[in-house]
């Protein structure tokens, strides 16, 4: 009767046990593969974005498009015209500002007025003069300067509106302070003082410039270099 009894106790219990794992609650244990993925999925949830899903692809920027400058500070006059070639003369007061029209490189400096109107040839016309090559391709030269800045030499960068020097009466100037600007393609980059001095009319971009607009001669100067080349030989005049 005793073992009868105990077997009774232990069938009860082990009735009880099963009866609690097949009720679908919260003491279910769940499989090792399981556990794996809910953990990683809850590690997932709680975890800060990575930088690759928080960013999106990078994109290369576009270019900025070039900054033009007036380049003389100050009241100024300029006609719509100019003896023998396309050119500006910019009339300013001696002393006036003169400052790089768009971010570029120098080219040349001139220091030394060397004009003598009885013997002197086209390359000392301007007296002390800049030129320099915009990052638009495009070259603009400055000249009869009564003072070029130190800094201002071959090979440096200069950004628009950087002072370059002030406006003068050197070279040719006929006693007239002013500014005279050429815009020509680079060509030679040196010494091509009958290209360097201009090719195509300034003063459509200087009344630009002048009105805080960005208009660019990049494509009237190409223009002309595509029929004109890049003369290898000073003209008469």
């Amino acid at each position: 009767m005793g073992r009868v009894f105990r077997r009774l106790l232990v069938t009860v219990a082990v009735v009880g046990v099963l009866a609690g794992c097949s009720d679908g609650g919260p003491t279910e244990r769940p499989r090792a593969d399981e556990s794996a993925t809910n953990a990683a999925a809850a590690a997932e949830k709680s975890a800060p974005p990575s930088a690759s899903r928080s960013m999106p692809p990078s994109a290369s920027a576009p270019a900025a498009a070039p900054r033009y400058v007036f380049p003389v500070d100050g009241r100024n006059s300029y006609a719509r015209e100019h003896h023998d070639y396309p050119a500006s003369d910019i009339i300013a007061a001696c002393g006036t500002v003169v400052r790089a029209v768009t971010d570029g490189v120098v080219l040349e400096v001139s220091r030394v007025d060397t004009f003598d109107k009885a013997t002197s040839g086209g390359g000392d016309r301007g007296g002390l003069s800049v030129s320099m090559v915009g990052d638009d391709g495009v070259r603009y030269y400055g000249s009869h300067f009564s003072v070029i800045d130190p800094v201002v030499q071959p090979g440096v960068r200069v950004a628009a509106g950087s002072r370059l020097g002030l406006v003068g009466k050197t070279g040719n100037a006929n006693n007239t302070c002013h500014l005279h600007l050429g815009i020509s393609p680079a060509c030679a980059r040196t010494a091509d003082w009958w290209v360097r001095r201009g090719v195509v009319w300034p003063w459509p971009y200087l009344d630009a410039w002048k009105a805080g607009q960005p208009r660019s001669p990049v494509a009237e100067v190409s223009a002309w270099q595509a029929g004109h080349g890049c003369p290898s030989q000073a003209p008469d005049n």
